[in-house]
């Protein structure tokens, strides 16, 4: 209620009537916020009403605009989740087939006979099938097994039946707040093994240096690199000069600035430097032709080591020394086939084997004449065999060759007759320097070694044989391998030769002549991938095991083939390239079950076993992204409970108290209402009288 202060009973009409007025609308004012306040459940309708409290309020609601997303996110990615997490899931039923193979395994292995055996394979083509669906599995649009990229299909099947597997990367990341690091799908080296396997080249190609080769290629002179900036040169002692290759790329725009430097330098002091040779290249070095009696020399800078990098300090260039420090230049998809030395050029034909754990398969025959770059050589295998990658190794030396194709094993061989360009290029899949470890999948060579005679106690060298060669005449001597010899290739074939050489004039057949220098050599076969066994003696070369040793079948020897073209006997290739996975496992169990092989069952139940205890890790890895999901759910939760509590506390009314200031109000209007009523019909005559 409004009333004039004692102090101002006596005003003028007007400014009685302004302060009534504005109590009235102050009043008015409170009364119809308070009316809002009730009918709309806010105490805060503009950010003018408490800028404070608005601006808390606004920061809440961006907070829970966020949450509603997080949580969507969350939904989606628990639902995809768990259906990995499921046990009738794609990854469970996964799990069920192994299991089920592992059972196959076992119960061939003990009880089983070849029709048998036969008959099972087709449970495995079945089991086989189901994968292929499990690990193509879609949910919600995303292929579950499909890496970075689940948008289609992770694995296919070749027209030669084997599996690729095609997706990358270990997982699709999502927005997903708190949990921003959880896949929501697997990589295929999560539950199904390697994805791919590879054969690290050991062959540095060294490639020469050429104008166009870049800066950046460069290891240089020091190993560094190779930057560009100032340096000086002098010739004959004379003074010095600047040159500057800074905004250079390429070597070629560095020799051109180079030799605009010193075509100054022979104006400016009439001398001649430059012989008819001028700037070029010269292996991995710049070389530069200097006229005869002249010396010339470069100086870097003392805090610079740019002329140094492109190796010119290293010593004078002079007639009888041209060439400057080696600049080590790498390997890119870039480099020409002719700057590789050593490599015959244009490149002949190699051949891209794929062999069926049974020994069959299929090969093809790749032209590589028309290609002229490494890059252009990497497309050419990659379009004729899919599945197969060539590419630079990271330390941009050599060359690998990687396979894709599960269920099947990759040889790289050269062509009889031809110019042997896969091993040149490093990519033959069977060279000398191949480590024996790598052959049989990475089981390498079993050998018996330095037995000693039961009944002496002494070493026995018929007792440590691991096998014997028989000539085309009958002669045969024995081969002892030992530790040492089992290194790579060229270590088991010096032993093998080395055993023959020793065992000249041996005359095991009484009927035949004894053995000679040059009957026999062991040898890579220079056609097909395998160990050659080469006599020119008529007649077949035959290979036995002696004391129960697996080394000659485990080098592929029992099983030699004549190679016509060469009269080489070639044994099996046993250093393929094999991608270790679920699908190569189940490939290998029907195959040995349809060929009765014993061997190759209880190999494929290990394999299994492997993978199914690798399954075993994917589900948990599973179980445990799902648990931390639902917990970043709860906290979630309990976050947006807390924000609209808060929130509730700065901006909803409180209808107790609105209700309240509404009477109080109301019953101040009327009374301001009344108040001036009485006041305003008063007049300075009331007071007068």
């Amino acid at each position: 209620m409004s009333m004039l202060p004692s102090n101002l009973a006596r005003v003028p009409s007007f400014l009685a009537s302004r302060i009534a007025l504005g109590s009235l609308g102050r009043t008015s004012t409170a009364l119809l916020n308070t009316q809002n306040a009730l009918s709309t459940g806010r105490t805060i309708s503009r950010a003018s009403d408490d800028p404070v409290r608005a601006s808390s309020i606004l920061s809440i609601n961006d907070r829970a605009h966020r949450t509603v997303i997080h949580r969507q996110n969350l939904q989606f990615a628990q639902s995809v989740l768990g259906i990995l997490d499921s046990a009738d899931g794609p990854l469970g039923s996964t799990g069920a087939l192994v299991g089920e193979a592992l059972t196959t395994t076992s119960g061939q292995l003990n009880l089983g006979d070849s029709s048998q055996r036969s008959a099972m394979a087709s449970t495995i083509d079945s089991l086989l099938s189901t994968l292929l669906t499990n690990t193509n599995y879609e949910s919600q649009g995303l292929f579950l097994f499909g890496g970075s990229n689940p948008s289609s299909p992770p694995v296919t099947v070749t027209q030669d039946g084997a599996y690729r597997y095609t997706a990358r990367g270990s997982g699709l990341l999502t927005d997903l707040g708190v949990a921003d690091r959880i896949p929501l799908t697997l990589g295929g080296d999560t539950a199904l093994g390697e994805t791919s396997s590879r054969q690290r080249g050991t062959l540095s190609l060294n490639p020469s240096l050429t104008a166009s080769t870049r800066l950046s290629d460069l290891r240089g002179a020091r190993g560094l690199g190779a930057a560009t900036g100032s340096f000086q040169f002098n010739f004959n002692g004379g003074p010095a000069a600047t040159v500057d290759t800074t905004g250079a790329t390429t070597i070629g725009e560095v020799s051109a600035m180079l030799a605009a430097a010193i075509t100054q330098y022979e104006t400016d002091n009439a001398v001649t430097i430059l012989g008819p040779g001028g700037i070029s290249t010269s292996g991995e070095s710049i070389s530069i032709d200097t006229v005869a009696g002249g010396t010339l020399a470069f100086i870097d800078a003392p805090t610079s080591y740019t002329a140094t990098d492109l190796g010119l300090t290293q010593a004078t260039f002079t007639p009888a020394s041209t060439t400057g420090a080696a600049l080590d230049p790498r390997l890119t998809l870039d480099t020409p086939i002719w700057t590789l030395p050593g490599i015959s050029t244009p490149l002949d034909s190699i051949r891209i084997r794929l062999r069926r754990p049974d020994g069959t398969g299929t090969s093809t025959d790749i032209n590589l004449a028309s290609v002229n770059t490494i890059g252009d050589l990497s497309n050419a295998i990659q379009v004729a065999a899919p599945g197969v990658r060539v590419e630079i190794n990271a330390a941009g030396t050599a060359l690998d060759i990687t396979s894709e194709l599960a269920g099947r094993t990759l040889s790289v061989e050269d062509i009889a007759g031809g110019f042997n360009t896969a091993q040149q290029l490093g990519l033959r899949t069977l060279a000398s320097d191949t480590p024996l470890s790598v052959f049989n999948n990475g089981r390498g060579v079993s050998i018996v070694d330095a037995r000693n005679d039961p009944t002496t106690g002494a070493y026995s060298r018929r007792l440590s044989r691991d096998f014997q060669i028989t000539l085309g005449n009958g002669q045969w001597f024995d081969v002892d391998l030992r530790p040492q010899d089992m290194v790579d290739t060229s270590t088991l074939l010096a032993r093998i030769n080395a055993e023959f050489t020793s065992q000249i004039g041996t005359q095991n057949d009484p009927a035949q002549p004894a053995l000679a220098a040059g009957d026999f050599d062991a040898r890579i076969s220079s056609g097909p991938n395998g160990i050659a066994l080469f006599s020119p003696l008529a007649g077949n070369l035959k290979v036995e095991t002696l004391n129960n040793s697996a080394a000659a079948e485990q080098l592929g020897m029992l099983n030699l083939t004549l190679e016509p073209t060469t009269g080489e006997f070639v044994g099996q290739d046993r250093s393929g390239i094999r991608v270790n996975n679920l699908f190569t496992h189940l490939v290998e169990l029907r195959d040995a079950l349809l060929t009765n092989n014993t061997a190759g069952i209880s190999l494929a139940g290990e394999n299994l076993q492997a993978a199914q205890d690798r399954l075993f890790s994917a589900q948990s890895i599973v179980g445990a992204r799902s648990k931390r999901l639902g917990e970043h759910m709860q906290r979630l939760e309990d976050n947006d409970l807390l924000d609209k509590r808060l929130l509730s506390n700065l901006q909803d009314t409180d209808f107790a108290d609105a209700s309240i200031r509404l009477f109080n109000l109301s019953t101040q209007l009327q009374a301001t209402l009344q108040t001036i009523g009485a006041t305003q019909g008063r007049t300075l005559f009331d007071f007068l009288r």
